[in-house]
């Protein structure tokens, strides 16, 4: 028997054979139909992260004690309608305006972008167009008035590799607990505002450079946005030059709303799998980052 003829016979064992050249043709991979399928399936993705939602990872202590660095949150794009910012990739800073746009609320958490700028800042609505805002010695001022604000003392935020307790910037405040760990001890305010909505800062103390700032008028099509940790957050109240955002944010560089914690790591994580489940922080995953009402 010759070699094709077995290759007959092998290829169709129960039937009409078929040349042994068309068992390997059947075998072959669409290489192009590979690449389309890998090219939609990113062209999806991105388009769920422009226009519905997406992961955003928290890199900075300037929205503690509501924020960690090491969060991962999901930020939803559409609650504000759609703009420049809007696409995972701030491409097309020449569009004006903002589709199906709607104004967020005081106390929403925000992912903002500078001015001339393609970085995304995480930050607080305080004041929308048209108010009058001002900060006296660390108190905000909302069109004439003082926020509601109730010390509600000291709280222990463990140290780990993701927050050190910076003597520079939390001079004094690292302390060892009973059981041994070091952490740092925050003073929490919580502030109100108008519409009940409530949420914890930080106040670390009179500091010029944060703590006085305006009077200033909101302009139409803006926002002033603050970060929770008030003593170390660039935020509304800095210039561009000071990595702020320099005053009042135009509305369309809004691009989405922070809506809750999926998961918090410390930092201690190394490549090995057997670290990830212990540094997995505790107690994090699934909090809201909606600001509840204010309770007595």
């Amino acid at each position: 028997m010759t070699h094709s003829e077995l290759a007959l016979q092998q290829d169709e064992p129960g039937g009409a054979a078929r040349p042994a050249r068309y068992r390997k043709a059947r075998h072959r991979t669409d290489w192009w139909a590979e690449a389309k399928g890998i090219f939609w399936l990113i062209l999806a993705v991105l388009a769920f992260h422009s226009l519905i939602a997406k992961p955003f990872y928290i890199p900075s202590e300037s929205m503690m004690p509501t924020l960690m660095v090491g969060d991962r949150l999901v930020v939803t794009k559409y609650p504000y309608g759609y703009s420049y910012v809007s696409p995972t990739f701030h491409v097309l800073p020449f569009l004006q305006g903002r589709l199906f746009g709607a104004m967020p609320r005081r106390g929403d958490v925000v992912i903002a972008v500078p001015p001339e700028s393609h970085t995304d800042y995480i930050k607080r609505v305080i004041g929308l167009p048209g108010d009058r805002i001002a900060v006296r010695g660390g108190r905000v001022y909302l069109n004439g008035r003082a926020l509601a604000h109730r010390d509600m003392g000291d709280r222990l935020v463990p140290v780990d590799g993701n927050f050190d307790c910076d003597p520079f910037e939390y001079p004094g405040r690292r302390v060892r607990g009973d059981d041994g760990r070091f952490y740092c001890s925050l003073p929490i305010v919580r502030e109100t505002l108008p519409s009940g909505r409530a949420y914890d800062t930080i106040d670390l103390g009179y500091r010029p450079q944060s703590d006085d700032y305006g009077p200033i008028t909101v302009p139409q099509g803006h926002v002033f946005l603050m970060g929770d940790n008030r003593d170390n957050s660039a935020d509304s109240r800095f210039r561009l030059d000071q990595n702020g955002l320099g005053g009042p944010v135009p509305w369309e560089n809004l691009g989405g709303r922070a809506e809750f914690i999926t998961f918090s790591l410390d930092g201690f994580g190394t490549w090995n799998p057997m670290s990830w489940p212990d540094a997995f922080r505790p107690g994090r995953a699934g909090r809201t980052l909606h600001p509840g009402k204010a309770t007595r």
